[in-house]
């Protein structure tokens, strides 16, 4: 047992090997980045050499995670969060082989069609993924039977109406409305018929790994922390939602532009 227990969890025994120093030195949200992949990847099958798409990876711990654990190319993509200091950790962590810092935004990605083994999302999803549009464009970039995965916060059960007494303090500060249940993730996946939706949880205890979280990372946040305690994961928690993509649909490239060519006409009717 290392004598600096901070952020080490039974529940994660494989990031709890990482230092904690280097944790909080790579915070990019309000998670820990290496739980949720941890948690995710417990149900995904990586395996040594697969390319995968790390979408908006903050400051790349989770893509450096990915690959030392599996061995996997990961591309680690992100628009808020510089590619070059991504760089940097990426090669002080002994994997710039492996690892590319991209920076791109999750709406207009460089990519090929197809290129992907596998798609991963940690604790970002719901800034762009719950546009009815996007995972038809996302899903052209994993091949056929490749998965798209993701895992963050989330509600537990929708918020219908105005919010609880007991978060309306923290919806005051932070409207926390995009955040969703696995169900209406499943609902929303479902629906486009391109994944077949293998699984849509939540983790155990998810509300108390917030809060673990938070009380190291962020203290004096005592708004989102005395909400997370009043609400004891009523509300609120960590889900995760994995589709493989189906290989019978056809998925056609996104129109990003129309070619036209101006005619001049008359305006009014008694210019003819």
């Amino acid at each position: 047992m290392p004598s600096d227990t901070r952020l080490v969890c039974e529940q994660f025994p494989r990031a709890s090997q990482y230092h904690p120093e280097w944790v909080l030195a790579s915070v990019s949200g309000g998670a820990n980045s290496l739980w949720l992949t941890e948690w995710l990847t417990t149900v995904l099958e990586l395996r040594p050499g697969m390319r995968v798409l790390d979408l908006s990876c903050g400051r790349a711990a989770s893509s450096i995670f990915l690959q030392r654990e599996f061995g996997v190319q990961v591309w680690a993509t992100d628009l808020w969060f510089s590619a070059s200091e991504n760089l940097q950790r990426i090669r002080d962590a002994g994997v710039e082989a492996s690892v590319f810092p991209i920076h791109s935004d999750a709406r207009s990605l460089p990519f090929a069609a197809e290129f992907f083994d596998a798609i991963v999302s940690i604790d970002s999803f719901f800034y762009y993924g719950t546009d009815d549009l996007y995972l038809p464009y996302l899903a052209r970039f994993v091949k056929p039977g490749g998965c798209v995965a993701i895992a963050g916060a989330a509600m537990l059960r929708e918020v219908e109406g105005s919010p609880p007494e007991h978060l309306r303090a923290w919806w005051e500060q932070d409207q926390p409305w995009c955040l969703h249940s696995a169900g209406w993730w499943r609902r929303h996946w479902e629906r486009t018929g391109i994944l077949d939706i293998e699984l849509a949880d939540t983790m155990p205890d998810g509300w108390q790994r917030w809060l673990d979280w938070l009380k190291v990372v962020a203290p004096a946040n005592e708004v989102e922390i005395k909400a997370l305690e009043a609400d004891r994961g009523d509300y609120f928690g960590y889900v995760r939602v994995v589709g493989r993509r189906q290989s019978r649909v056809a998925l056609f490239d996104p129109v990003v532009s129309v070619p036209s060519q101006y005619t001049k006409q008359p305006l009014l009717r008694d210019q003819q």
